[in-house]
């Protein structure tokens, strides 16, 4: 299988689909390729935060134009997957200098489809472009021919939770590989002074709780497949063992009225309204009567279309800065953004940089530790603390005799253990519609 994800986010989805069962695990640009059966590819579906799909490849080859092409497609076995009745779809991705436009290699595997038909019963199945029963995915780098089905049908970022939104709301699955990458478990507080339709604010939610993100979704592409196991599908939809106790709390705020309000739906959609505060303020205005020591922070502001001549950007950015150094004491705090010149007016000094894609924007996400003090007195704290901690595990290089630490993929503890019950929550999350039951 091959798990479809954005860039910078390879490593945290390579670590969600291991945690899931699946082998032989590949990191790729922008996707991971692993091996599993039918339950692993059910999950994946449902669990994966950071992928936007997940792709059950059926042929691959070799082609030097469009009619080498035609002539594979129309090799493969189509009546395994799709009858005369099946409407279908087909996506196309080409990096080739062979093949110059998408849009004819799409035309190409479609009459490929349609003449195999043809030929053997008369008839063809009909092209859907919405909701099609198969979605069929082409992939083309230079020569090399991948075809596949697509088991999730709409991006897996549609989680089916958002019934309003602001302009341009961050994409979910990029929110949860966020926070993943910062290493959000539920363990604190967590707080998003800019939260706009409240993006992170739910996903953080799902994540504490650990409820799977694919849960509030109608429809998967697999449930239309012939081979569609409903029964297992049901289990695995329905079992909430693993959903855990979340005892902190989360805390979202917006200058905007309109954003405010539709980050409130959101989350009442999403039913984690126990969990989230949210109010209108603007983030230089925030005062918090309880302290933020421990907690996490996270803010995807305004990038500026003009960059660093927007005085009112740079400003902005200076603004989140004072608010973060004052009123965020102890946290830690992470920011995302395109504005190379805006973050310089934080005025702090970031422990770690991450380069993230945001829709076609390369975006620096950046960690803030908001120590109170000076740096040299949080520095040398920190160091105390680290050397405290115990000892990883080292094993010997047989080439070069150091040690070395252990490196993931030579880890022979890497079996994914046993699933263990979780304390069931008080407000549970309704599950998937009753009549699919």
């Amino acid at each position: 299988m091959i798990a479809k994800t954005f860039k910078g986010l390879e490593e945290v989805l390579a670590g969600e689909i291991a945690a899931l069962g699946g082998n032989d695990i590949e990191l790729g640009r922008r996707a991971i390729t692993f091996r599993g059966d039918k339950s692993v590819l059910y999950r994946a579906n449902l669990w994966l935060r950071t992928a936007s799909r997940v792709l059950v490849p059926i042929a691959t080859f070799r082609a030097g134009d469009a009619d080498a092409v035609y002539e594979e497609v129309k090799k493969i076995d189509w009546e395994q997957y799709m009858d005369l009745t099946t409407t279908f779809s087909i996506d196309a991705t080409v990096y080739s200098e062979t093949f110059k436009h998408s849009r004819y290699v799409t035309y190409k595997v479609k009459d490929a489809i349609a003449d195999r038909f043809n030929e053997k019963y008369g008839k063809r199945p009909s092209v859907r472009i919405t909701e099609p029963d198969l979605y069929i995915n082409v992939h083309i780098a230079e020569q090399q021919v991948t075809i596949s089905l697509d088991s999730s049908g709409e991006s897996l970022h549609k989680r089916g939770w958002r019934v309003a939104q602001t302009d341009a709301p961050i994409n979910e699955a990029l929110a949860a590989g966020m926070l993943l990458l910062a290493g959000w478990k539920g363990q604190s507080d967590f707080y998003d002074p800019m939260c706009g339709s409240g993006t992170l604010l739910i996903e953080a939610a799902l994540i504490a709780l650990n409820i799977p993100p694919g849960i509030f979704r109608k429809q998967f592409a697999f449930e239309k497949w012939k081979d569609f196991n409903k029964d297992l599908f049901e289990t695995i939809s329905e079992d909430d063992t693993d959903e855990r106790e979340f005892t902190h709390h989360i805390y979202g705020s917006d200058a905007g009225y309109y954003a405010v309000q539709a980050a409130l739906k959101n989350i009442r959609s999403a039913g984690v309204q126990k969990y989230i505060d949210v109010k209108q303020i603007r983030i230089e205005e925030i005062k918090h009567e309880q302290g933020t020591q421990g907690a996490l922070v996270m803010i995807n502001p305004p990038y500026g279309e003009r960059l660093a001549q927007d005085k009112d950007v740079l400003r902005l950015y200076a603004d989140i800065g004072k608010a973060l150094k004052f009123q965020f004491t102890g946290a830690t705090a992470w920011i995302i953004s395109s504005n190379e010149e805006a973050l310089k007016c934080i005025g702090l000094k970031p422990s770690r940089k991450i380069h993230l894609l945001n829709g076609e924007l390369d975006c620096q996400y950046n960690c803030y530790e908001l120590f109170q003090g000076q740096h040299s007195e949080w520095k040398s704290q920190k160091s105390k603390v680290e050397s405290q901690k115990p000892k990883k595990d080292y094993d010997r290089n047989p080439h070069t005799d150091k040690r070395v630490q252990l490196s993931a993929p030579r880890r022979k503890d890497r079996q994914v253990p046993a699933q263990r019950k979780r304390p069931q929550q008080a407000a549970r999350v309704p599950r998937r519609p009753s009549e699919r039951r």
